[in-house]
């Protein structure tokens, strides 16, 4: 296993160098700059501000740099701001962590039990509706259910304001990011459950007279988590993050919306680093979620 932990941490790195550097000469080769506004300062104040930032050297040279300095620590400072990133980033992101990690756990649970329960009522109405309403959770992209919760709840009906950061004000958000993924955990564990009812260790043990709760819970569902942990681990990373339209709408002031106004203002130093620190948390998801696989299963062998 170790060999494979060392083997995995060393493709995250070239996969994070790799994500640094698309997303560095990409932003660099869309015409404009940072600077570039209505409000653009004079030449000479240009020319001074692009020497500062060492925009005024070769792109090639800029990543260079950028990357020396990332290795160190320095994320740099904002270009319109002044603020360092990783300061931004650290008072940001808990916000984000904090609605993603809700929706994630929320989505997960409800996900497990519902899955579970349509796999155990198969082809009666409840099994249906379960089915229904988690398509029609697929097929509604966030953006529109969040628009649809802030009309309903926040506007027509005002019980709870637009966003707070008391946490009973969290449910809106929490809902609008967790029922896609809640959705497809259902499917997931329901497809899984059926497969784990139908093995022979499961009619060994209804032969024996094991307690069907025990056979359900130790047996069966244990096995059937198995496809469902290879998503959860990818969607907590993006959940974490918080999703960008979803905090936009409810106004959040999570890293998500920290994004989008930075690629709003072309703010390159906060591109760079609010994706790398999206594309850590990403291979670091995707890492924990394979070593997790081994310690539930331990017929899977990490090589």
């Amino acid at each position: 296993m170790y060999r494979y932990i060392i083997k995995r941490v060393l493709l995250a790195i070239a996969t994070v160098f790799i994500i640094a550097a698309i997303t560095f000469f990409t932003m660099n080769a869309i015409p404009g700059g940072p600077f570039a506004s209505e409000k653009a300062p004079s030449p000479e104040v240009q020319r001074v501000l692009e020497e500062r930032y060492n925009l005024d050297k070769p792109v090639g040279e800029q990543f260079i740099i950028y990357i020396k300095n990332f290795l160190h620590g320095d994320l740099g400072v904002s270009l319109k701001t002044g603020r360092s990133i990783s300061t931004v980033i650290g008072e940001s992101f808990p916000v984000s962590a904090k609605l993603g990690g809700m929706a994630a756990l929320v989505a997960t649970i409800c996900g497990l039990v519902l899955g579970s329960i349509a796999a155990l009522k198969r082809n009666t109405i409840i099994d249906r509706l379960i089915v229904f309403v988690t398509t029609l959770f697929t097929a509604v992209p966030s953006f529109v259910l969040a628009t649809i919760l802030l009309y309903v709840f926040c506007i027509a009906l005002q019980w709870v304001p637009v966003f707070s950061a008391d946490e009973t004000h969290y449910t809106l958000p929490v809902i609008a990011l967790a029922l896609y993924p809640m959705a497809y955990i259902t499917r997931l564990t329901k497809t899984s459950m059926l497969d784990a009812l139908g093995q022979d260790y499961v009619r060994t043990a209804n032969a024996k007279g094991v307690a069907g709760w025990k056979i359900i819970f130790k047996h069966a569902l244990r096995n059937a988590v198995i496809p469902v942990i290879t998503y959860v681990g990818p969607m907590l990373a993006y959940i974490l993050t918080g999703s960008l339209v979803v905090e936009n709408i409810f106004t959040i002031g999570g890293l998500g919306s920290k994004f989008v106004s930075s690629i709003t203002n072309r703010d390159y130093t906060m591109i760079m680093g609010t994706t790398l620190f999206l594309a850590i948390i990403m291979v670091t998801m995707n890492l924990i979620t394979d070593i997790v696989y081994s310690i539930i299963d331990p017929r899977i062998k990490l090589d």
